[in-house]
């Protein structure tokens, strides 16, 4: 039985606890959270994350029926639905907790300029439906949703395009300026997601141009900055430096990282040094000053900390207190994916924090390797797994009593 909503509480900063499993798993059904517990055990596979890719697709490719099978477990958990409209039960069900939803196109891997112009469409399309609904405060997309991963990285070397890859790219870029612009019209602010580091310093720049022109009276288009990358927090403070200057407003999404393990190696294989942090310490390090960075420039930046780590998001929500920030100032978000840290999400809206949730949606068959990216990374994160088990089975207990 689903609880009913409550009013978020004024409770202290030095109290909030993590560990509230009522209110993290409130809104799940004893089903629903039986579910969510034989998943994270399945996940907790590292073994199992590694097959599965290969012969999922296997199968899908045979045409074994599969599909529903996937749609009802690790589908299910993980995305709100196959369109925006399929999404809407979950929307709700998050609004009723005071969670925010950031719709996410999550189709990846295609290459043709139908599915690039696709990807635009549906983007303006979450952008329409968040413009009516406070409830969606963000939309979102990956500039390798809207042109070439190989144009892209071309670009980033420097190398002359030829005239073909000139309009290529010209394309791209009009896509991008499509969304922003929709975007600054509708009043909804849209996250540019982060992706590898050599194809970044392009997305940078396009991010950084639409920032410039769009972001004049507050933040509207924000960039990603993944903070497990040694250079990131300089790079941050470059562009608020920037904005000071030349009078815009910066959105920054602070998130560690998606991509460490494909970083490190392509670094090893090809001899350039590696742009990720030397340990988990100093990552730690980087992404809570650059909370401090964000919160001390306030009067030129929004931003959302993008993070399953309970560590920085103690330190936000107790700093934002401690600074006599209102809890719900538009310009200072938490976010976490739909499906994970739910002890995060609805402890820190139950305490009245801004918070919003990841929704991947899109075709079943067509989002199968962002959900195997996200098991996958799971498993490499350390502790994420048990700590979910953990929360699901201390919740478990408590229902039991």
């Amino acid at each position: 039985m689903i609880s009913p909503s409550k009013e978020p509480q004024s409770v202290a900063a030095s109290d909030l606890t993590f560990d509230n499993t009522e209110i993290a798993f409130r809104s799940k059904s004893n089903a629903e959270l039986n579910r969510a517990y034989w998943l994270f055990k399945i996940i907790s596979s590292n073994f199992l994350t590694k097959v599965g890719p290969p012969v999922t697709n296997f199968a899908l490719n045979i045409g074994l029926p599969i599909t529903s099978l996937i749609k009802k477990t690790i589908f299910e958990h993980f995305c709100g639905g196959e369109t925006i409209e399929g999404c809407e039960k979950t929307i709700q069900q998050l609004a009723s907790q005071h969670v925010g939803t950031i719709l996410d196109y999550s189709v990846e891997g295609e290459e043709s300029e139908q599915a690039f112009d696709h990807v635009l469409a549906e983007t303006i399309r979450t952008i329409e439906r968040a413009k009516k609904d406070t409830n969606i405060p963000f939309s979102v997309f990956k500039v390798t949703g809207l042109g070439r991963f190989d144009l892209l990285a071309k670009v980033n070397t420097g190398e002359p395009l030829t005239e073909t890859e000139a309009a290529e790219f010209a394309r791209v870029k009009n896509r991008v300026e499509k969304i922003c612009a929709f975007a600054h019209q509708a009043g909804v602010a849209v996250l540019v997601d982060a992706e590898h580091s050599w194809i970044q310093d392009t997305i940078d720049d396009l991010a950084r141009d639409m920032m410039r022109k769009y972001n004049t009276e507050k933040a509207i288009v924000y960039n990603t900055y993944q903070l497990y990358r040694h250079d990131i927090l300089a790079a941050l403070k470059a562009d608020v430096y920037l904005a000071q200057t030349d009078n815009f407003y910066v959105g920054a999404k602070l998130v560690r990282g998606a991509y460490m393990e494909i970083e490190r190696k392509r670094a090893e294989e090809r001899g350039y040094p590696s742009p990720i942090q030397p340990n988990k310490e100093a990552a730690d390090r980087d992404y809570n000053e650059a909370i401090h960075f964000c919160l001390d420039n306030l009067d030129r930046i929004g931003f959302m900390a993008g993070t399953h780590n309970e560590a920085s998001s103690y330190l936000l929500a107790t700093e934002l207190d401690k600074r006599g920030i209102a809890r719900g100032d538009r310009r200072v978000y938490f976010a976490q994916l739909l499906g994970m840290s739910d002890n995060l999400s609805f402890n820190l809206s139950a305490a009245g924090y801004n918070v919003a949730k990841y929704m991947p949606y899109g075709p079943v068959k067509a989002v199968m390797p962002y959900l195997f990216r996200r098991a996958q990374e799971n498993t490499s994160v350390a502790g994420q797994t048990g700590r979910e088990l953990s929360l699901i089975i201390k919740e478990k207990n408590r229902r039991k009593k």
